[in-house]
């Protein structure tokens, strides 16, 4: 009889099954934001069986990807989210970052030109150049792209709000320097549902607004057949709190809404589906991004078949672009920043995007430096050319935990997304709210748990640096930026046809009242003969008007969890001191100055001091600092807090601080939060300004703060 062969192992090997015993304690399970269990271990047996064909990538439903060889054969394409000040400006940090390695280019506006005014607007002074590039004409979408070959370079442009005159302006600059429509390749963005349930920089209300999405696919799909008609987003969804299966179920059904809106266009499917592109945020849960990626591609293709019955297997190929998460940046400790989008580049990659761009280290201090930027860009280049992760397509596939989290992101999407369906559609839904209140909610709670330090966030709640390093921060002179492109408009206007600028202007206005005509083609035939963006715009105001959201608070949400927490009680104790002593709640108004819609700060804050005892009153959206001085009188408030995100807080706080003293309410405190670049602090303090909050501020210290401002014991 022959003895077994010695295994030197054994004994280990069987104490750790015997410990296992085929399942790991449930103690060492944990819940994710999806409300997705993850076990500490998993096997083949929570996999299930796989249906053979979908093994391969290129191959239905394309849960490895959409195309056979993936990353090995054609790497993702480097993009770098960029535009600020001038066109000029811009063009230039486009041409070194060109020569650097990038190969595409994604063009940040400005909010005077998301917001469709030109830089000469009244509502503008304080947006000017300062969260992306300026852009009021042809002449300036001309600059923007001077000695590059827009036939060679493909061109992303986040345009939602006044799509038709920046998407015209670029056809027009683009024909005039000898580049035919057809050859141009690239993506507008043109989601106006996502604007409605979160980013907010819409003009128009959703029907009108879709009627506008449907003319854009139209146009594109006749006339530039290289290039993307709407690229569908779920990252603003994921910056405003979403978790991965919010971000799934909403993008997704934004994406079958539009193919219904198009369908309405007389289009055939196949005609506009293949150039349908995505676009998603890629957060810090590494695998959860990875199966987000997967699960989108599964959810896209089967539904796609199911609905529509497409011929063209394009059709049902969800492609999409990746940007590393903005709200994951902290202002405190800003370096590590760059280990936060390293890993978030990482998931989008192992997730199989086909584009992508990272974000700079100070993003959430200011616009990227140079430094910056350069860092960020070189992120993919080394991933692509270091690490080895482009020799093999879908390299995660067949992991135990990735495949289940896939599945288990794709049920739960397609729960909300049946929710959406019952409703009517998106339409149906983001007109009552639906899918903002669920992301505000996902949001609120989410902030609680950094709050309390429960999710760890390093540098802010755990493992906090004892003193700050200081940044350098890109700086924008908005005021010369704005005289720039006044004195540009001025020229514009004296140089060009009024009388033919007119004719197209009224057409356009015709177009929108009666229905008939395409909207694009005439946006391009009036920037033809140099009408501006802000006289498109206005042409179809005077038929639509602008749409202003009313969203109710979200109560309850935040200060549930932290009935015992002994500060919360303190402060609770506080609030009712004061109220006492006053004779009513400290009152606050919450306010977004200019053409900022940036609003989940604000709109966490306004949970939390609700939950508090606060009054809280929140302002309307794009207020000037005149008309928010007037609420705050009109309201007797206490307090006015400035929600600011897009760089314009000098100028519109200095101008609301000068409103409020005007009407004799220099006794109003103000404070503010959001991304201030720390040499700005000691501007707005000397000014008048209480307190000044960065991004991601805990309730509970902003609460403190604002009492010591009010005298409060």
């Amino acid at each position: 009889m022959v003895n077994p062969p010695h295994n030197p192992h054994a004994e280990w090997e069987a104490q750790a099954l015997s410990e296992l015993d085929g399942k790991p304690p449930a103690s060492l399970e944990t819940t994710t934001r999806e409300q997705i269990v993850v076990k500490p271990l998993y096997t083949a047996a929570d996999v299930g069986g796989t249906n053979p064909e979908q093994l391969f990538p290129g191959v239905f439903p394309y849960v490895r990807g959409p195309y056979a060889t993936m990353h090995v054969g054609k790497p993702w394409t480097i993009r770098q989210y960029a535009g600020f000040s001038t066109a000029e400006a811009s063009n230039e940090f486009y041409k070194q970052a060109l020569a650097g390695g990038q190969r595409g280019l994604s063009v940040a506006f400005d909010l005077a030109t998301h917001r469709g005014y030109d830089s000469d607007h009244p509502r503008v002074i304080g947006d000017v150049g300062k969260a992306g590039v300026a852009i009021d004409s042809v002449e300036d979408m001309k600059a923007l792209f001077q000695d590059i070959d827009l036939a060679k370079i493909s061109v992303s442009m986040t345009m939602n709000g006044a799509v038709l005159p920046v998407l015209a302006a670029f056809i027009v600059a683009a024909e005039e320097s000898g580049v035919e429509a057809t050859k141009l390749r690239g993506t507008i963005q043109n989601d106006i549902l996502k604007e409605f349930m979160v980013r907010n920089t819409y003009i128009y209300p959703p029907e009108p607004s879709l009627r506008i999405v449907a003319d854009v696919i139209d146009y594109v799909s006749r006339e530039m057949p290289n290039f993307n008609s709407i690229s569908i987003s779920g990252y603003h969804m994921h910056e405003a709190g979403a978790p991965a299966d919010l971000e799934l179920a909403f993008t997704l059904a934004d994406g079958i809404e539009y193919v219904r809106t198009a369908l309405s266009k007389g289009l055939g499917v196949d005609e506009f589906a293949p150039r349908l592109s995505f676009f998603f945020a890629v957060g810090m849960d590494l695998f959860m991004e990875v199966a987000k990626l997967r699960a989108a591609r599964k959810i896209w293709a089967t539904e796609m078949e199911r609905l529509f019955q497409p011929k063209d297997p394009r059709s049902l190929l969800l492609r999409t672009h990746c940007q590393t998460s903005g709200v994951s940046l902290a202002q405190r400790d800003p370096l590590n920043n760059i280990v936060r989008t390293t890993v978030e580049a990482l998931a989008a990659v192992l997730g199989g995007t086909q584009s992508l761009h990272t974000n700079g280290y100070d993003e959430a201090v200011s616009l990227p430096t140079d430094t910056a930027a350069r860092i960020a860009r070189n992120t993919q280049l080394i991933l692509q050319h270091e690490t080895g992760i482009t020799r093999t397509a879908d390299p995660l596939g067949g992991s135990y935990l990735v495949e289940a989290l896939t599945e288990g992101l794709v049920q739960r999407a397609k729960v909300v997304m049946a929710e959406v369906e019952a409703l009517g559609g998106m339409r149906v839904a983001v007109q009552q709210g639906f899918p903002k209140q669920m992301i505000e909610r996902a949001a609120t709670l989410r902030q609680g748990q950094i709050d309390r330090g429960e999710e760890v966030v390093i540098g802010v709640n755990r493992y906090v640096a004892s003193e700050a390093e200081p940044v350098e921060v890109r700086v924008i002179d908005n005021e010369a930026v704005r005289a720039t492109q006044v004195q540009r408009l001025r020229q514009l206007k004296l140089a060009r046809n009024a009388e033919a600028v007119q004719k197209a202007l009224l057409a356009l206005t015709d177009a929108a009242r009666s229905g008939a005509a395409n909207l694009l083609k005439l946006s391009v035939q009036a920037m033809r003969v140099r009408a501006t963006v802000g006289e498109v715009s206005l042409a179809l105001e005077q038929v639509y008007g602008r749409y202003e959201a009313h969203i109710p608070t979200v109560k309850g949400v935040y200060g549930g969890p932290l009935f015992k927490d002994p500060e919360w009680q303190g402060l609770r104790s506080r609030v009712s001191e004061f109220a006492l002593a006053e004779g009513r709640q400290p009152r606050i108004l919450i306010v977004k100055l200019g053409q900022d819609g940036h609003d989940r700060g604000a709109r966490l804050m306004a949970a939390g001091l609700a939950d508090l005892g606060f009054d809280v009153d929140v302002g309307p959206l794009f207020s000037t600092p005149g008309e928010a001085a007037a609420q705050a009188v009109d309201n007797d408030v206490h307090v006015v807090g400035v929600s600011t995100q897009a760089g314009a807080h000098l100028t519109l706080v200095s101008e609301l601080l000068s409103e409020l003293s005007s009407r004799g309410a220099s006794n109003i405190a103000v404070v503010c939060g959001g991304i201030i670049p720390p040499a700005d602090h000691s501007v707005l303090l000397s000014r008048g300004v209480k307190a000044i909050f960065g991004p991601g501020a805990r309730v509970a210290e902003a609460a403190s703060t604002i009492l010591n401002a009010l005298g409060a014991k």
